[in-house]
């Protein structure tokens, strides 16, 4: 695409009906991107005109999901249904302009009219019966009958635009009936209120999901009519599960909220979207400012992306190995809190945190395994019957009391312990596995952890000693 002829704005513009789902995220960041890219502006706008599905808890969702994400608007959060008053005064300068009438069919008389189109083979639509024209007589309003306004869509001719990802686009105006902008009690739409919207909020850049195409020559239209500045519209495909149907909850069309509780970063996230349906070249991991820098609508597929959840946890992985340990550490311990365990606090405050997660991460795909293998750490062992004994078997219990006893005079660092333990091993002429799966479970209470020197390492001396020792005993 050219580079843009005025200053760029952008918008994002869900409707709270329900939660801000990884599609909806999506549009967001690619329109947020566009703006970024062109040292543009980016606008928050919740259309929540669907009084009957709006709520204040989908408003707050979508804020808390564009937050994690940190997809801050420039401009925003606007409502539509505090701008009730701007649309009702351009209606009624529609009306007096002539673009838009009062129409005053019943519901009767519109299933009638479909019903008889339907039974010709037409499309149904309305026949702008009420529509004014010169030489034509209206009959007089009904009356006890409140009218709805209708845009007097143009006649003949087509609308087209070059839309940004699909390219060229018509279609015939004689498509398209006269769209209502206003219901009887005087509540406007919504193709209506985006419009005015679009117009007053001066968006040169519309970047949304591929199910408003049907929106765009209606809106279009009207703009015209309105005299507005036209913007540039680009419409992504639909995000579709990895059998290729629709993307659903099974798939993944839950709140990106969800994603945070599930234990994936916003980075990753933000990687993972980005890449849904977009490319550069063969990159695969990069930085938001990478992103920003690289992206245009050149570069979206024009079709549906299929999502991915190994590729995200692949992605997930990548961002925990190279995150700070400290912040990974802040956010592991409210997931540990909802184990019990209160991190820093009483019996655990002698194992750090950030260094378990500096150890846990490169094996970890979600902050939720490593919180969970966190557990081996602050949690009490409880081994199995079988793994005892099945593993602590007795041409293993000298070594085990053994070194118990030696980890009273050593350095407590990972090198000293991983030198004991070779010492060990060799003096009660064992092979690694029959020394170091019975340590683990004595004392983790499982037969798989990281290097056995590693994660003794972490935990309190006379912990060890004493899960040896009680272990031993029990195991007897």
């Amino acid at each position: 695409m050219t580079q843009p002829s005025r200053p760029v704005r952008t918008r994002f513009a869900p409707s709270p009906t329900g939660f801000l789902h990884i599609g909806g995220a999506r549009t967001a960041l690619y329109a947020w991107a566009f703006a970024r890219h062109h040292a543009g502006t980016f606008i928050l706008r919740i259309e929540d005109t669907d009084v009957e599905r709006s709520t204040p808890e989908a408003v707050q969702a979508i804020l808390d999901g564009m937050s994690w994400l940190e997809l801050a608007p420039d401009e925003g959060p606007f409502y539509q249904m505090r701008r009730m008053d701007r649309y009702r005064e351009v209606i009624a300068q529609m009306l007096a302009a002539g673009t838009a009438y009062r129409c005053w069919c019943s519901k009767d008389e519109l299933d009638a009219m479909r019903a008889e189109q339907e039974a010709r083979g037409l499309k149904p639509r309305y026949d702008g019966r009420w529509r004014p024209a010169p030489g034509r007589a209206l009959p007089p309003p009904p009356e006890g009958v409140s009218p709805v306004v209708r845009f007097a869509n143009p006649e003949g001719g087509a609308v087209a635009w070059n839309d940004l990802v699909k390219g060229p686009i018509s279609i015939a105006n004689d498509e398209l009936d006269d769209l209502i902008i206003a219901r009887s009690d005087g509540t406007p739409t919504y193709n209506f209120c985006v419009c005015v919207d679009d117009w007053d909020m001066r968006i040169t850049h519309v970047i949304r999901g591929d199910d408003h195409v049907n929106n765009t020559p209606r809106q279009l239209n009207i703009l015209k009519a309105l005299g507005a500045e036209l913007p540039e519209y680009g419409h992504v495909p639909m995000i579709h599960g990895p059998d290729g149907l629709k993307l659903s909850k099974r798939h993944g069309a839950v709140s990106v909220m969800q994603y945070d509780d599930d234990g994936y970063l916003p980075e990753a996230v933000i990687n993972y979207l980005a890449r849904l349906g977009w490319s550069h070249g063969d990159d695969e991991v990069f930085s938001r400012a990478q992103f920003v820098e690289w992206f245009d609508c050149a570069h979206i597929s024009r079709s549906p992306a299929r999502f991915d959840f190994d590729k995200l946890k692949w992605l997930n992985n990548h961002y925990l190995k190279a995150s700070d340990d400290a912040r990974l550490a802040a956010l592991v311990a409210p997931r540990l809190a909802r184990h019990g365990v209160k991190a820093g606090e009483g019996a655990s405050a002698a194992i750090d945190l950030a260094r378990v997660c500096a150890l846990l991460k490169d094996r970890a795909q979600t902050l939720e395994e490593i919180a969970d293998l966190a557990m081996m750490f602050y949690g009490e062992p409880h081994p199995h019957a079988d793994d005892l004994a099945a593993h602590v078997r007795p041409e293993s219990r000298p070594a085990l009391r053994a070194f118990a006893d030696a980890c009273r005079g050593i350095d407590w660092t990972r090198e000293a312990i991983a030198a004991e333990i070779r010492r060990t091993v060799a003096e009660h002429k064992l092979k690694m596995p029959q020394f170091g799966i019975p340590a683990r479970v004595l004392v983790f209470g499982r037969t798989q952890t990281p290097a056995l020197e590693a994660v003794l390492a972490l935990m309190p001396r006379e912990t060890v000693i004493h899960r040896l020792a009680a272990g031993l005993a029990h195991a007897l």
